[in-house]
Order: C-alpha cells, then structure tokens, then sequence
C-alpha cells in the first residue's frame, strides 16, 4: 500500500488533527500553468506538527477549462468498512504528470466530514506554491507558529569541549514558536580558526535557506553545529549573515551562566540539522 494510500485512509477514518479556513489567495504552479488559484483552501494538519494546504476540487476543475490541464482518476480508496474516502487524481500539464493527488469523497462524515470535498496535492510534486504572491518553501508556515528577534547586548561566550570558540556583547536572539532561543552572533566574533566550511544547506520555511560550519577543536572536528543565513526571509532578515550554535551541542554562556543545554530532537546524532522544525 502507496504512503500516499495510507495517509487517504487514515484521514478518511480518523480525521486530520485540525482544519482551518485561510482567506489566503493560494496558487500553484506546475510546468508553467498555474493549476489551482483558489481563496477557498484549508490549512489541514495531518499531524499535530505543521499543516499543508487543501483546495477544493472545483478550484482545480476550474483550471481545465483551458484545455491545458487534464484529470484522470486512478485508484478509489475505501476504508476497512468498505465506505468510500477518495480517490487517486491523475494531473497532466504538458508532458509532466501529478499523480500524488487524493480527491476526498464530498459525502465524508464523522471525524473526517472537514476534508469533504477537498483535495492534497503533494507539495513537492508542484513547481512552486504560492500564498498570495509569496513563494512557499519546504511546506506552508503554521498560522500559530512565529518568530521574534531582539537585538541583545548581554554578553555571550560559546564553548566546545572547554575552549572559548565566541564572545560577544552583540547579539540578536531568535524566539521561534515551540523551539529554544536561539543567539546570533555576528561572524566577526567567533574565533575564525575554528570554523570549516561544510556542504550541508537545509531550508526552514520561516527563516529561509540556511548553510554551515562545522567546528575543530583540539583535532576533533564538531560536524554542522554552526549554522547561517545569506537570504533569510523578510521576518527573520535582522539575522542575515550572523552565526548560531546549536544550543543542544556546545555550551553557551550567558551573562556569566552556562545554560542548561535544551534536549530536542536536534541534539541527536543521528537526525537531520535542521535549525527549525519546518
């Protein structure tokens, strides 16, 4: 069974964990025609973390008028009930093909009565999506999520392994919804001896493409735990080209006192960086 199956029939039974409403203009753009351009859509989160944007299957029935786009179902999904959910969407613009689509039969009830009628199209199947004229990256912000920056001049010291790597009076801190504070600093205070350039680049759909050092200290190299923003976006644009240290990896000194490292999911070897949950 396909995840995108999966995650039609789970919905379709159990409901999503919230639906909401956004008067948003929402469009999407795929092999140069906008296929849906819609006021009507649904923040959908089909779990608690982040939500993605549903539309209504007439925004995207209206777009085949101009005999570009063509719609093909595939597949009827069914719940273990035999009840019908949905069904599989085929989307052809050109050459190229969508076929991670699920319609939701417009008779849902119960838990899963808000997804009736509407359709998920996988965001990373779509060129670009689009609120108003905005592009949208990595998936859409949540609405109860955002972020504040405060320019700081208490002092800051960073530390790995015992050696002093930073000290600053300059700094601006980063609240971001669910996340720790994270500190700034600007480049010009953080020791330039121990910084390597690294590959790594994650995107954070609140804050933009972000890029990294990692840190050697003492031959041993501390692998992305210093990250940066050269084009942040316009809310966290006070932070461009300053540097932040993974709270849950180094030790960081404020006003005198080490912090008590955070414990997230970030601090796990194993796990993506990403310096935000997006």
């Amino acid at each position: 069974m396909s995840n995108l199956k999966q995650l039609a029939i789970k919905l379709g039974t159990d409901g999503p964990h919230k639906v909401l409403p956004t008067p948003r203009l929402i469009q999407l753009l795929f092999n140069g025609l906008y296929i849906v351009k819609t006021t009507d859509a649904r923040y959908v989160w089909e779990h608690p973390f982040y939500p993605q944007f549903y539309v209504p299957a007439q925004a995207l029935h209206d777009a085949t008028k101009s005999g570009q786009l063509t719609i093909t179902d595939g597949e009827t999904y069914k719940s273990d009930n035999g009840d019908t959910i949905g069904k599989q969407l085929v989307l052809k613009v050109g050459e190229r093909t969508i076929d991670k689509t699920v319609s939701f039969d417009s008779a849902l009830a119960g838990p899963a009565k808000d997804l009736a009628g509407l359709v998920k199209i996988d965001f990373d199947s779509v060129d670009q999506w689009f609120e108003e004229a905005s592009p949208i990256f990595v998936h859409p912000k949540d609405p109860f999520k955002r972020i504040e920056i405060i320019q700081s001049t208490r002092p800051i010291r960073v530390l790995i392994d015992g050696q002093q790597v930073a000290k600053t009076t300059t700094s601006q801190h980063l609240y971001e919804t669910g996340l720790p504070a994270r500190f700034y600093l600007p480049m010009t205070d953080v020791d330039p001896a121990v910084l390597r350039p690294s590959k790594t680049k994650t995107k954070c759909p609140y804050k933009g493409e972000a890029e990294y050092y990692s840190v050697e200290v003492n031959g041993k190299l501390h692998e992305d735990v210093v990250w940066y923003y050269n084009r942040p976006t316009i809310e966290s644009a006070q932070v461009v080209g300053l540097l932040c240290f993974y709270n849950e990896k180094v030790d960081i000194e404020l006003d005198g006192k080490i912090l008590e490292r955070p414990k997230t999911h970030f601090g796990k070897p194993s796990d993506n960086k990403k310096p935000s949950i997006g």
